[in-house]
């Protein structure tokens, strides 16, 4: 079910092309970060909905140095990764240990419906990265589209 259908009344206010919510806007975030060292995590990508404001994350993708080198070394052995909502792993990628979305292909949208005011982070942790397997750069980035929730009523502020 699309997630318009789910956030706010179906057909109120929707492009009659796409049937995305006329006040729908994209977000984009990401950065290249130095690895984190052992026993670290850092956030590689982080976007707040605003109050009153529901959404979809459409898709993500990942970076290392190694996978740049070689497309090969999807593996990340000794990192895992996590999509956060709210401080919790997102279903369905609760924690992973390699590339699914590689920086700069094109990703397979995901399409996953984010609740009203929600704070979703892309992180990764190093949990006993040794020798050969540890990382100097990571990157990942989160894209999606946010809107106004009309069960809220009334119209959307301006951005």
């Amino acid at each position: 079910m699309p997630a318009y259908q789910q956030c706010g009344r179906p057909g109120a206010g929707q492009c009659d092309v796409c049937d995305n919510p006329l006040d729908s806007a994209p977000f984009d975030s990401s950065a290249v970060l130095p690895a984190p060292g052992p026993g670290q995590e850092i956030v590689l990508a982080r976007y707040s909905l605003r109050p009153r404001y529901c959404g979809m994350l459409r898709f993500f993708t990942q970076f290392t140095d190694r996978y740049a080198a070689d497309p090969t070394k999807i593996r990340t052995p000794g990192y895992q990764w996590q999509i956060r909502s709210g401080a919790q792993p997102l279903d369905p990628y609760l924690t992973f240990e390699h590339i699914i979305n590689p920086w700069g292909s094109s990703a397979v949208p995901i399409d996953i419906r984010l609740p009203e005011s929600a704070t979703i982070e892309f992180i990764i942790r190093n949990v006993g990265a040794t020798g050969t397997d540890v990382l100097s750069e990571v990157g990942g980035r989160l894209v999606g589209r946010h809107w106004y929730d009309t069960r809220f009523g009334g119209a959307p502020r301006s951005l």
